[in-house]
């Protein structure tokens, strides 16, 4: 039977990693769009519902299509120990990242956020070698780091936030958060080789689910559903079933093919996304310094990726 594209060929334990711009690349490219939009879609839902109650019933609709994915193609097919494994893993980057990120955003910047989380591809670069999981070039550190300064003149060229003050304890929490995610996506890759990517997203995501769940409750038990305006449902629902499951399938892709540290690249294109929908959709003409950050930031994406 020949391997399919993307997947481990027998006997190898690398992914099937190719140069150039492939399929896996464009459709990173689109979790990258979902993820952009998704910032404002869950600022609008956030600002009708407590944000661990939105981050619970979002990952609920996630898991549901998740699960009802892998049932349509024959249910988990995989070892007890992977099982146990991976709801550890979707505790890790699933649970403890969204508590950490929803906490820690509350109490500092959206600007200084998204400087932290831009350090998450150099954070998978450190610990993939650490742990000997893949190694990167100079080309790429280099790359991360044109990233990570594209993130800077982005958030430098960004309005200042009108109402709250930056806080060690909320800059701690996030940056916690993309630790988190980092080792969990360092940890995901060798099980991403040989499962698919329904299957894991399904286990991890109730892993995750699980913990979020616990912390979510007291919120979730006070919400009044009958006064759940029509727009957080759409809400709900496309950061549900597009953010958290269509392009959570697509990061499990990339992890694949790519390996964690040139798909975890692609998430610093977010920032651009989200200027790129603010210009469209509210009339934000992005500033000198934005543009020139955006430079940057695609600028390291393909020099990391060549």
């Amino acid at each position: 039977m020949s391997t399919p594209q993307g997947a481990v060929a027998p006997g190898r334990a690398e992914p099937i990693a190719r140069s150039g711009v492939s399929t896996t690349d464009l459709m990173l490219l689109g979790m990258s769009i979902i993820w952009g939009v998704n910032f404002s879609v869950v600022k609008y839902g956030t600002m009708h519902l407590p944000p661990l109650a939105f981050n619970g019933i979002r990952m609920s609709l996630a898991l549901l299509t998740l699960g009802a994915l892998t049932l349509a193609r024959g249910g988990l097919r995989m070892a007890r120990r992977d099982i146990v494994a991976l709801l550890a893993l979707g505790l890790l980057g699933n649970g403890l990242y969204q508590i950490l990120f929803i906490e820690g955003i509350a109490r500092t910047r959206a600007g200084t956020v998204a400087l932290i989380l831009a350090a998450g591809p150099a954070f998978v670069a450190l610990f993939g070698r650490l742990l000997r999981v893949e190694r990167v070039s100079r080309r790429g550190w280099i790359g991360i780091a044109l990233s990570v300064a594209g993130i800077a003149l982005v958030s430098a060229g960004a309005t200042a936030a009108s109402s709250g003050s930056e806080t060690m304890v909320g800059n701690g929490l996030v940056l916690a958060g993309a630790l988190c995610w980092a080792i969990f996506s360092v940890l995901l890759k060798p099980y991403a080789n040989r499962i698919g990517a329904a299957q894991l997203g399904t286990v991890t995501t109730a892993g995750g689910l699980t913990a979020l769940l616990l912390v979510a409750a007291p919120s979730l038990g006070r919400m009044d559903w009958t006064g759940v305006p029509p727009g957080v449902w759409g809400a709900l629902a496309y950061s549900g079933f597009g953010a958290l499951a269509l392009a959570g399938l697509l990061w499990v892709r990339g992890v694949r093919v790519l390996g964690p540290t040139r798909t975890a690249m692609y998430v610093n294109l977010q920032p651009v996304m989200a200027l790129l929908v603010a210009w469209a959709a509210l009339g934000e003409i992005p500033t000198p310094a934005q543009l020139g950050g955006t430079g940057a930031i695609i600028a390291g994406v393909l020099l990391t990726r060549s």
